[in-house]
């Protein structure tokens, strides 16, 4: 993974093993998802909550490590409170 990706791995819904990474170009994050190694990378065009949720530890992670900025852990923030409003009531994300 390159400086301006970050990468996970969960499961599809069914149950399946799922990779996901997200990709900083120009302040725009995108996200693409695969089943396996070897499979080709598939874009991914409304990233789930979990999604950004992951994101955003990584890009915690980082800061912590300095490698990457506070400013962008809160866009990220900002965005994700854009997005899905019931998360400041939930975890207090954005405050």
């Amino acid at each position: 993974m390159g400086k301006g990706e970050i990468a996970w791995k969960g499961q599809f819904e069914d149950g399946r093993p799922r990779q996901v990474y997200a990709k900083c170009g120009r302040k725009v994050w995108r996200f693409f998802e695969r089943e396996k190694r070897f499979d080709p990378w598939r874009p991914l065009a409304h990233p789930s909550r979990e999604d950004w949720r992951m994101l955003l530890d990584g890009l915690e992670r980082r800061a912590q490590r300095r490698t990457t900025s506070a400013e962008e852990v809160a866009r990220i923030q900002r965005r994700m409170k854009e997005m899905f409003p019931e998360l400041e009531e939930e975890d207090g994300y954005g405050s």
